[in-house]
């Protein structure tokens, strides 16, 4: 990208004398690092901003079976009928109210199929994720780099939803393409957040962080509107929401940069040095030579495909950081896919279900972008996940009260949402550029397999509804409370190596970084 002139200064950061040698010699790289891109120029804004984009595409493909694998409405077209389509008596004819190619149900004919099958395609899907999450959590890290790994996801994504759209003809094939789908895109969010959050200095790495988080609740967002549009095809829903992504990739490719501090521990100091002559902004783009030119860039433990796990687990505050962030991403991974499928279960319009699920995403992805800089990580998750439980708990208590249960499941939603996105920031913070992408994936990973007990939780509670709700309550609220167990992190430097992170815990003076 071209050079630009500062859009927001840093003005936290120590100013440093670009005239006095003897203080440039003695800055660290990762001080090198921040003096280019410390200021939040045009050039890093707009990287930011098309790198996180990706997020709204992988929430489309997310949530995209809830119009797609739904099971239409029919009426009957003689005078006897019934509730259940699969008990009408013999001879009675029915008919679908919408076209017989509006979703999977009606054109495989899988209205009287039992749970299982009607449900393979979307517990394919989160296989797929949790399946491509561990395969591809450390390829960013190691071998391919993060902006490689996020094109190749993304592209596997899109083309995965045109074959779902071309070739699946029952619902086998169609469960299989829903894998594939699942399996590309369980990178792409790590990828993106990662990406976007190592070409700012740490002042500004929470609100880009965000950006990812809102373009992910736009792409939500955006998923009725495709849908309703294209309610009488569910193929047409899958063409309509992977043609842009295709058009996004090639914008990737041409005008993405790659991180500089990837670089930079892969050995690849030109190339480091080159890219980050183009995110500077103007005044610092011409620094860059002088700060690379007199000592050897830090580098990572080892380069090869798998190195990230392994150097986590050789310390033992690494995998204690990492089994810590997991646990805590399980329990909102329950409530944060469990509370759209419960507000489903409530007799509102499907389309307007989904758009007030989506924009409730949204006052939480701004309230941390307000206010990410003001809040200690540990408190402030700590409240999030509390206040979430509390309010989830509330709604059990709130009985049949429909407009106040409604209410108590979108703040307790919100507040989720929010502890989720600080969680993500959070956990950028506590892991070094050698395993971050790894730490990050291995946390959305947990965020997912929680989310994997939402489903039969919401079908419990259609009976007992403390089975949904108080369990979400209780799971959030308890998992949450572990990051009294790691190191506050606000206002830190990122640290590129794990003895970098090692000594900047020392410095800090923090017991639980290192014990």
């Amino acid at each position: 990208m071209a050079d630009s002139s500062p859009l927001l200064s840093n003005q936290n950061d120590d100013v440093y004398d670009y005239h006095n040698s003897s203080r440039v010699k003695k800055s660290t790289v990762n001080d090198r690092i921040e003096q280019c891109i410390g200021n939040l120029g045009w050039a890093q804004m707009i990287q930011c901003v098309l790198v996180s984009f990706a997020w709204a595409f992988d929430a489309q493909q997310t949530f995209i079976s809830i119009f797609t694998d739904a099971e239409p409405s029919w009426h009957c077209t003689s005078a006897e009928c019934g509730a259940d389509i699969c008990n009408l008596p013999r001879g009675v004819t029915w008919k679908w109210d919408a076209p017989r190619e509006a979703t999977i149900i009606s054109e495989y004919g899988l209205q009287c199929a039992n749970s299982f099958l009607t449900g393979l395609p979307a517990s394919s899907f989160f296989l797929g994720c949790l399946i491509g999450g561990l395969v591809l959590a450390t390829l960013a890290d190691s071998w391919l780099g993060r902006k490689k790994l996020l094109l190749i996801c993304t592209l596997a994504m899109s083309l995965s939803g045109f074959f779902t759209a071309m070739f699946s003809r029952n619902i086998w094939a169609y469960a299989f393409l829903r894998f594939v789908s699942g399996f590309g895109r369980a990178a792409i969010g790590t990828c993106s957040l990662v990406l976007a959050t190592e070409v700012v200095g740490k002042q500004w790495r929470g609100q880009v962080g965000v950006v990812g988080f809102v373009c992910f609740s736009f792409g939500f967002l955006s998923l009725p509107g495709i849908a309703y549009l294209t309610q009488g095809s569910w193929r047409a829903l899958y063409l309509w929401t992977s043609a842009p992504a295709l058009i996004y990739c090639v914008l990737v490719m041409v005008f993405v940069k790659e991180s500089p501090r990837w670089l930079l521990i892969q050995g690849r100091r030109q190339e480091a040095m080159d890219a980050l002559k183009n995110i500077a902004t103007l005044h610092q783009s011409s620094l860059t030579l002088s700060f690379f030119g007199e000592e050897e860039a830090p580098r990572g433990d080892d380069t090869d495909v798998y190195s990230a796990m392994r150097v986590m687990v050789s310390r033992p505050w690494a995998i204690r950081r990492l089994i810590t962030v997991s646990w805590m991403c399980v329990g909102i991974g329950v409530v944060y896919y469990g509370m759209p499928l419960a507000l489903g279960n409530l007799p509102f319009n499907l389309y307007f279900s989904v758009t007030l699920n989506a924009l409730s995403e949204l006052p939480g992805s701004f309230l941390t972008f307000v206010l990410i800089n003001r809040l200690d990580r540990r408190p402030a998750i700590i409240g999030f996940t509390l206040v979430s439980g509390v309010l989830s708990i509330l709604v059990v208590l709130a009985g049949n009260l429909m407009g106040l249960q409604v209410g108590l499941e979108i703040l307790s939603f919100l507040c989720a949402v929010s502890g989720l996105n600080l969680m993500l920031i959070f956990t950028i913070e506590l892991f070094p550029t050698c395993v971050r992408n790894s730490a990050v994936s291995m946390a959305r990973q947990a965020l997912v397999f929680g989310g994997a007990f939402a489903p039969p939780l919401v079908a419990a509670g259609r009976q007992n509804p403390f089975i949904a709700y108080g369990v979400f309550g209780v799971v959030i609220g308890v998992c949450g409370m572990f990051a009294f167990f790691l190191p506050e992190t606000r206002g830190t430097a990122l640290a590129d190596t794990m003895d970098e992170e090692e000594d900047k815990a020392q410095r800090l003076g923090s017991f639980w970084a290192t014990h």
